[in-house]
């Protein structure tokens, strides 16, 4: 063997070995070994199905056959049946079909999980027709507005599209025409024709409808985000959510059992929260049996059980969490909340109460500027405030919530109420007590040895 065969053969074999530590650093980092795939089951009705609709929408056909569905034999019939009374019903290829699969239909195979998603308050987000937020998509903005935004989260009521005569719009091979201002819509409290409320394609995505999916914090962020709700950039920004970015390899989101502790440990998501099973809890659709407070209205309040409520969320915590960390992680979120109520929400709840009665602002919602600034008050900034604390995000609680809560309580809202009040004793009285409660008080002047204090600390910092 000369010497030039030796180098040339080193050479190849650190090569290998390289390419061998690559190829574990690689699989180690987070990407999965790509296993043969198993062969979907399709039969009966289901076959046609398949065969057909892979040359006419391939990318349905494609996500079906990845899914536990296609192993198991569940196909295109077998969730799209239905019977020739359904209100959707219409014949296609022979056989009576409907368009909008519903939780109805999933209960079949999935009986527990539909009765706890219908007992859950996913299941009734529709059921806010008479809310200021609806008034402002549906009147305000325009109902469009509304079919568009609020209602592909929230859920429409399906209803078909009618003709001149009043009757649902069908084409000539009888299939429906819905209503566009009602579908398509996958709105996780959907009103759906066969009674049933949900949509589980919310969450499980359709045809896919896989569990890795619906563990992913994205999934959850679709909705709850934005100005008023902004539940996945607080997660973002805790250090829950910076532990699942870094470990997210090691989340084991595909698992069939995911039990936090024995299936995985590497960070928390929305699921493992509120809905994932611990060594102690049992998986749940029921997404409010975890939660204490209700941090949407003006003022919070204690839910109905909450004991209980607290006591699996604190399960949960409890895997990740010493218990000395947990019940002051509680009692911070509870003084907080209350300090939200007390400080801000009650009083300004009084003042526009005090308007009201006055007949300085009308009955009706949005028509009056104060309305849109005592709204963003509580609906936007407070909100933030509260979920910010409630997820450990102190951005979201310090610049975003309390910060934004004060300028707009002190410098907006009680600026307008005072000028709208001018001249009337009970507004001017409502007004008074609020600003002499001892919250308040720091508005008429700090002593002048805070005010020494706050002098001296920037003038050794910053030099002046």
């Amino acid at each position: 063997m000369t010497l030039e065969f030796k180098r040339i053969l080193v050479a190849a074999l650190s090569g290998l070995f390289l390419l061998a530590l690559l190829v574990v650093a690689w699989v180690e980092g987070g990407q999965q070994r790509v296993e043969p795939k198993p062969r979907p089951s399709v039969t009966g009705e289901s076959k046609k199905c398949v065969t057909c609709h892979e040359q006419k929408t391939p990318g349905i056909v494609a996500q079906w056959a990845d899914s536990k569905h296609a192993v198991l034999g569940v196909a295109c019939y077998e969730c799209h049946r239905a019977e020739e009374s359904d209100a959707d019903a219409f014949r296609h290829e022979g056989q009576w079909i409907a368009t909008v699969v519903t939780p109805k239909d999933c209960s079949g195979c999935h009986a527990d999980i539909a009765r706890e998603f219908w007992n859950s308050h996913h299941s009734k987000a529709a059921q806010f027709v008479g809310s200021l937020d609806n008034i402002l998509g549906e009147i305000v903005e325009g109902p469009l507005a509304a079919a568009n935004g609020c209602l592909q989260c929230h859920g429409s009521t399906v209803a078909f599209a009618r003709g001149p005569d009043g009757q649902a719009r069908r084409d000539a091979n009888g299939k429906p025409e819905f209503d566009p201002l009602t579908w398509p819509n996958t709105g996780i409290g959907r009103v759906n024709m066969d009674g049933s409320r949900g949509a589980c394609s919310a969450c499980h995505s359709r045809h896919a409808f896989q569990r890795s999916m619906a563990r992913q914090p994205d999934v959850c962020g679709k909705c709850h985000m934005g100005p008023d709700h902004p539940q996945i950039e607080i997660y973002n920004e805790s250090k829950h959510g910076i532990a699942f970015r870094t470990r997210q390899a090691e989340m084991n989101l595909g698992s069939e059992s995911w039990v936090l502790g024995v299936d995985y440990d590497a960070a928390p998501t929305c699921a493992t929260c509120h809905m994932s099973a611990t060594r102690n809890l049992p998986v749940t659709h029921d997404v409010g049996q975890r939660i204490s407070w209700t941090l949407r209205p003006v003022v919070s309040k204690k839910l109905e059980n909450w004991e209980k409520k607290r006591e699996q969320m604190t399960d949960v915590c409890s895997n990740c969490h010493s218990p000395d960390f947990v019940r002051g992680f509680y009692r911070q979120y509870d003084a907080t909340v209350d300090m939200w109520n007390t400080k801000f929400a009650l009083p300004a709840q009084s003042i526009m109460t005090a308007l009201r009665e006055e007949k300085k602002i009308t009955p009706d919602p949005f028509d009056d500027d104060i309305e849109w600034t005592f709204y963003r008050l509580w609906h936007h900034e407070g909100r933030r405030a509260r979920m910010g604390v409630s997820m450990q995000g102190p951005d979201y609680t310090q610049w975003h919530g309390f910060f934004e809560v004060a300028e707009n309580f002190y410098f907006r809202f009680l600026p307008a109420a005072e000028e709208l009040g001018r001249g009337n004793l009970k507004i001017q009285a409502a007004i008074k007590k609020v600003l002499t409660d001892e919250p308040h008080r720091w508005r008429q002047g700090m002593s002048p040895e805070i005010r020494q204090k706050i002098d001296q600390f920037y003038k050794e910092r910053y030099g002046s």
